[in-house]
């Protein structure tokens, strides 16, 4: 049950005082909270604002700032990501929710980096790699005259070292794996996870190359590379192993993939580094030892009487990228080697959640050109109004270390990437003038924006993950009594009311689905509003990725979700498309094609995961994609056994939910 001494006076809702006292709230030795949800905004926003005394500011200047963070974050415009949250302002210290590490091909490089990731997840981090530059299975060592093991079976060491390191019990380790697709030993890895009991603490996925595609697309082999000498070492059918790889994401999502020249491409500092792999979701790519600093702007609340209120929006996005550069300045980094290329690049990543908020409450489709249109332009401006406050910034601070050299050092790089593609809100013009302040006064942080998944942040702020669609409308929940309660999404019962089609009877037969999309009594215009992730195609769902793809930095997070009955061809369709669409990767899930996952809204199934509203996308959080594999366990509430998967669960004895 909530514990009421844990209440205050804030918005929230019931689920977002349930998360914060699980997992984000101080508790003393006995376990009972010692701080309400605003004494931890409080905590936070004290924190991150003191960062200004780095930077010559009084403590009546940081005392105004962090006025101005908790506004923000307490009236949910904006939240950081969780370890911000959790740790600013405790003992920990460690606000970053991923880390990149080096693989070197030695075995002393190999296990150094294994320390390095378990003081990571020590400290709450998730953690990605690239084993590409391990010599493939058999090769000679010349060392010992032996033959090395290979890529995998070095992952399944990383992955046994994850299991160990439990991190406290907050977070579990998080690692994202990926292998070059011109690796000579990307067929294991690519079937590495075909059994869903093997590295259970790794998100995996095949960096793709424009070489690759090209021969896709020509239908001829590809050359594998050696990496011990670049050597070529062999060829293989570009189209054998595109299916492979498809044929992976059917049965169970594995591996994704990742367009790795595409995020070469937009690499800030080509000088400093090549980018091989990216956080565990996908939506961060970074150097070797270099961290995510993630926040999100809940677009559901910039919405106000039908119109989109764009002076709240920039006005908030330059209040979270100020925050975002502060994280920066009072993190506690796990090491030395992290906090020297976090400080020398600055990259953050703004990215936004509540989209699907906003876009019912605008009465428009997700699947549709007027979706992804507005999609643009919110992105467009929110990447807009990040550069000028990270030139603001840039006057007062100085610009980030690695300037030199770095895509904004040359002439119009601003203008020249976004001629003639405006969505409608920031001109050509505005963008070279841009570039003019950058050139005079260059810029703060490499990167700007980020769009993460959003998963237990968008609960604290009642608002839809990311940039998915609602996964549905209405839940049936079981309560204390063994009652059923229906949970309606808030917009779309106000919108029922108002419309004059609302009644118990109808939301219990959409409950079944939460869909309306074939439910008889629900408006066709209704229909066309609210629709949901099942509802959308997947040529709409990578649409409308790539739409705010263009003007993010970092990548997008997002799930292209499948019917059950999908075919292995409308997957491959899907990856085509998400490449000629110029996104950075994509991720597929097909439904049902786990023996467990973490939610189920098919009726015939609700006894095995009744679930709320707020759980259902996917219980991915802003640096955790999870694997979905469900562990029994005792409610500790009610003692009764209970499925628990990553993320959010419910007992259905008592009632009590809670987050993994």
């Amino acid at each position: 049950m909530t514990d009421t001494t844990c209440m205050d006076k804030l918005d929230l809702s019931e689920n977002a005082v349930k998360v914060l006292e699980k997992r984000y709230l101080k508790r003393d030795k006995e376990g009972k909270c010692v701080e309400t949800p605003a004494d931890m905004f409080r905590r936070v926003s004290d924190t991150i604002a003191a960062g200004d005394l780095k930077f010559g500011k009084t403590q009546a200047d940081v005392d105004k700032l962090s006025d101005r963070f908790y506004e923000a974050i307490t009236n949910r415009y904006f939240m950081p990501n969780s370890p911000t949250l959790m740790n600013a302002g405790r003992e920990l210290g460690q606000l970053a929710p991923c880390f990149v590490l080096p693989v070197e091909d030695s075995l002393e490089g190999i296990f150094e980096t294994v320390k390095n990731t378990a003081l990571i997840h020590k400290s709450g981090g998730g953690t990605g790699f690239s084993f590409s530059r391990l010599r493939p299975k058999n090769s000679v060592v010349r060392s010992t005259m032996g033959v090395s093991s290979g890529p995998v079976s070095f992952m399944e060491v990383f992955n046994a070292a994850t299991e160990a390191v439990k991190q406290g019990g907050t977070r579990r380790g998080a690692n994202m794996g990926i292998l070059r697709v011109d690796h000579p030993d990307i067929l294991d890895f690519i079937e590495c996870k075909s059994d869903n009991n093997k590295l259970n603490n790794f998100n995996i996925s095949v960096a793709i190359t424009d070489k690759f595609m090209e021969a896709l697309k020509n239908g001829t082999d590809y050359e594998l590379i050696n990496p011990q000498n670049n050597t070529v070492a062999g060829k293989l059918s570009a189209k054998k192993v595109f299916d492979m790889i498809v044929d992976g994401a059917w049965r169970n999502g594995e591996p994704g993939i990742i367009f790795i020249d595409k995020m070469n491409a937009d690499n800030p500092t080509p000088l400093v580094g090549e980018i091989e792999s990216t956080n565990p979701c996908g939506e961060v790519p970074l150097l070797a030892y270099e961290a995510c600093n993630l926040g999100s702007i809940n677009l559901g609340r910039m919405v106000e009487n039908g119109k989109i209120n764009w002076d709240l929006l920039a006005k908030t996005t330059r209040t979270a990228i100020r925050f975002l550069d502060n994280v920066i300045a009072v993190n506690n980094y796990p090491l030395p080697q992290i906090s020297e290329m976090v400080q020398n690049n600055r990259k953050i990543g703004l990215g936004v959640m509540g989209w699907a908020d906003m876009l019912m409450k605008l009465g428009i489709s997700y699947a549709s050109e007027e979706g992804t249109k507005l999609a643009g332009q919110v992105m467009e401006f929110i990447d807009y109004e990040s550069k000028c406050e990270s030139i603001e910034l840039s006057k007062e601070r100085g610009r980030f270390n690695n300037f030199k050299g770095s895509v904004y050092d040359a002439p119009n790089y601003l203008y020249n990437k976004y001629k003639g593609k405006s969505a409608g809100k920031i001109s050509d013009e505005q963008w070279k003038e841009l570039d003019a302040e950058i050139a005079k006064y260059g810029i703060r942080n490499a990167t700007t924006t980020c769009i993460a998944p959003t998963g237990t942040i968008s609960m604290i702020a009642s608002a839809s993950g990311g940039v998915e669609p609602l996964f549905g409308l209405v839940f049936s929940r079981l309560i204390m009594d063994g009652t059923e309660m229906l949970e309606v999404n808030p917009i779309f019962k106000d919108y029922a009311v108002e419309h004059g089609f609302y009644s118990e009877a109808l939301m219990k037969e959409i409950a079944k689905t939460g869909s309306v999309a074939h439910v008889n009594g629900v408006p066709a215009e209704a229909k066309h509003i609210f629709v949901t992730a099942h509802d959308v195609s997947p040529y709409w769902h990578v649409k409308m990725q790539a739409a705010f793809q263009l003007h993010t930095d970092n990548a997008v997070s997002k799930t292209v979700n499948f019917e059950e009955n999908a075919t292995r061809k409308d997957i491959e369709e899907a990856y085509i498309l998400a490449y000629e669409n110029n996104l950075k990767g994509i991720t597929v899930y097909r439904n049902n094609s786990r023996q467990f996952q973490p939610m189920n809204l098919d009726s015939k199934k609700k006894e095995e995961a009744k679930v709320e509203e707020t759980a259902v996308e996917e219980v991915k959080e802003e640096e955790y994609n999870p694997t979905g594999e469900i562990k029994t366990v005792k409610c500790p509430e009610c003692g009764n056994e209970i499925q628990m998967a990553e993320g959010c669960f419910i007992c259905l004895k008592c009632g009590y939910s809670g987050c993994s």
